[in-house]
């Protein structure tokens, strides 16, 4: 008797149409009684499988009736990447440490890119990105907002690079750690001068890519980034407990397998 959870039989299908050509981003999945019938499972199976898909940032449901209602199928990776790792970190078995200097790392190999880019939209990028600045200056901007710009600031400059898996993570390690940085900011004072400086690093940081700088940009990113998680507890340094948490997870999985 087989052990595989039904719903596997829809995201397996999925996964071949989507290979094979037979679905696209934006098209409708076939509905819930039809793929229930053509597989043998039930619709809660069904329902379990679109929930997952859900999750995963790979299909979009609507209630209701008419075109609009149902399930279609979309892409979303960074959203799905950060909030499993977000869920991951939450566990310890990831070092918020180990997930920052990830991402110094992936930046700093960005800028180096960017710095050669012959992508014709080049320019317009670093005009989006110097807009998204200004509007950061604004005093009336609220924290949240004021960290939704950062992201889409470093995300703007990590897609010069030309290499959207790397952007794709960019933004899934920065969602994976916005809670911390939220929670941070929460806490500390001075947050009107921290605002302030952070900002100053941005405009240079801009400086540099658009001068095609990629050391000099590498070099203020790190900067930057170790700057600001220096704030945030557990950010940087060892963060013995997380790897300690992390090497006992690691135990368990081989006494499972």
């Amino acid at each position: 008797m087989s052990t595989t959870p039904a719903y596997t039989f829809v995201l397996d299908w999925l996964e071949h149409q989507l290979r094979t050509g037979g679905l696209h981003v934006g098209d409708k999945l076939p509905a819930e009684r039809a793929l229930a019938e053509d597989f043998g499972i039930s619709r809660a199976s069904v329902r379990e499988a679109v929930r997952i898909l859900a999750a995963m940032g790979l299909v979009r449901t609507a209630t209701g009736s008419g075109p609009q209602s149902g399930a279609s199928v979309i892409s979303d990776p960074s959203a799905a990447l950060g909030w499993a790792l977000r869920m991951h970190i939450a566990t310890r078995s990831l070092p918020v440490a180990d997930v920052v200097g990830t991402r110094v790392l992936l930046e700093s190999h960005a800028s180096l890119e960017a710095a050669s880019s012959t992508d014709p939209h080049r320019d317009e990028i670093l005009a989006q990105a110097g807009e998204l600045l200004d509007r950061m200056d604004d005093p009336e901007v609220s924290d949240a907002e004021f960290h939704a710009l950062d992201a889409q600031f470093h995300v703007r400059l990590a897609s010069l690079s030309g290499n959207v898996v790397l952007e794709t993570i960019m933004a899934s390690l920065r969602e994976a750690t916005i809670g911390y940085v939220q929670e941070t900011v929460a806490k500390v004072t001075g947050w009107p001068e921290i605002r302030a400086h952070l900002q100053q690093q941005h405009r240079a940081i801009l400086s540099a890519t658009t001068e095609r700088d990629g050391a000099l940009t590498a070099r203020l990113l790190r900067e930057h980034i170790m700057w600001f998680y220096g704030f945030v507890p557990d950010a940087t340094g060892t963060a013995d407990q997380d790897r300690a948490n992390h090497d006992r997870a690691e135990q368990d999985r081989a006494r499972q397998d």
